[in-house]
């Protein structure tokens, strides 16, 4: 079976490599694609998402204390983000929406440079261009128009990279979204949508918008789909493999849909107990990512009681980190609001920085 073939199987099941029960089944369109992929890099994605969870609940406790305002939770989603993002190369591009904290790590974001947006100190916590990430984009869906026209510029430029688009189910019924996949369809862009399926749009579930399967949605624009386990760290390795070699060849835009699962809350300021059974979420438990793949791996003899011990105490470590550089996060100074909202010198951005400072000038003890 052709790469092309793949594009032909059908939407309404997901491709499944590894079973919940952490057993390895046969797909021959699919198998190809991971063959190369060995037990020590599976370890390494094991790794990850013990890590992530870990940085994940430290940071989702972090708020509960009043130390972040607001955290959106990936619980659930490690293995969609993971297995993703250690399929791209180094100089592709990545452009996600707020809780890709999995894809993040995976491109080199420390644990200190999560936090200073959650805890409103900062527009961004990195330099996009250190990492391959741009920051993170609250409005939903946006970050795929931007992901396109990144792609046009690798286009035009004549590079090896692709731009890559992570963004929910509930994006999908967004215009930008819509109008992105025209777009990209339209002139071949080498881009990569990413959609994570993790069931719920905030409280409405994605059976209300999505009457059939997500991925069945980027063919009506001219740009085939693929629908995997988004729990399976290999399912979705060969999807995002088969995507980025489509981009990479000059074949143009691919959709992943990656069937998941949100097992928190949509944000810490979110109540799923309100609209959503304890059956589904125990029915989810069930099918977790990381341990699917624990099991897979001890019964392969490559995971033991050594590793498990270290990897607890790498995760640790990294939950530390967080927690101190969130801690230690100072209030930048009012006025710092005005610097680098433009490269040269502007007159509004004078005139506006001038009238706030006479307004801070006002309040006695505020710093202009």
């Amino acid at each position: 079976m052709t790469m092309h073939d793949t594009f032909l199987l059908p939407l309404t099941d997901a491709v499944q490599l590894i079973t919940p029960e952490g057993r390895r089944v046969a797909s021959p369109a699919f198998d190809p694609w991971v063959a190369d992929v060995t037990d020590a890099e599976l370890l390494q994605m094991y790794d990850d998402m013990v890590i992530v969870r870990r940085i994940d609940a430290e940071a989702t406790a972090l708020q509960r204390q009043g130390q972040l305002g607001l955290w959106p939770p990936l619980l659930g989603q490690e293995a969609a983000q993971i297995a993703s993002a250690r399929a791209l190369a180094t100089h592709d591009f990545v452009f996600t929406s707020y809780r890709e904290h999995g894809v993040g790590y995976v491109r080199g974001v420390t644990p200190a440079q999560v936090t200073p947006v959650w805890r409103g100190v900062a527009a961004s916590g990195w330099n996009p261009y250190d990492v391959g990430m741009a920051a993170p984009q609250v409005i939903i869906g946006a970050q795929t128009l931007h992901a396109v026209g990144y792609a046009l510029g690798i286009q035009n430029d004549g590079a090896d990279a692709v731009a890559v688009a992570y963004f929910g189910d509930g994006a999908t019924s967004e215009g930008d979204v819509n109008e992105a996949m025209v777009f990209a369809a339209s002139f071949d862009a080498p881009v990569v949508f990413f959609c994570q399926n993790n069931q719920w749009a905030i409280s409405e579930p994605v059976s209300l918008q999505a009457r059939r399967a997500i991925a069945e949605r980027a063919p009506g624009f001219g740009i085939p789909s693929l629908r995997v386990d988004g729990n399976d760290v290999l399912a979705v390795t060969a999807a995002t493999r088969i995507a980025l070699d489509r981009a990479r060849s000059g074949g143009g835009p691919t959709f992943i849909e990656a069937v998941t699962y949100r097992m928190g809350p949509h944000t810490t300021a979110d109540d799923p107990t309100r609209y959503r059974l304890d059956g589904e979420l125990a029915e989810w438990r069930a099918k977790d990512p990381i341990a699917r793949l624990e099991t897979l791996l001890t019964d392969a003899g490559a995971l033991d009681d050594d590793h498990r011990t270290a990897v607890k105490a790498k995760a640790d470590a990294a939950a530390a980190e967080l927690r101190a550089a969130c801690i230690a996060l100072r209030d930048p100074e009012p006025m710092s609001m005005f610097d680098n909202v433009y490269a040269e010198p502007n007159s509004m951005i004078d005139r506006e920085r001038e009238a706030s400072r006479r307004y801070l000038a006002m309040f006695e003890g505020v710093e202009a």
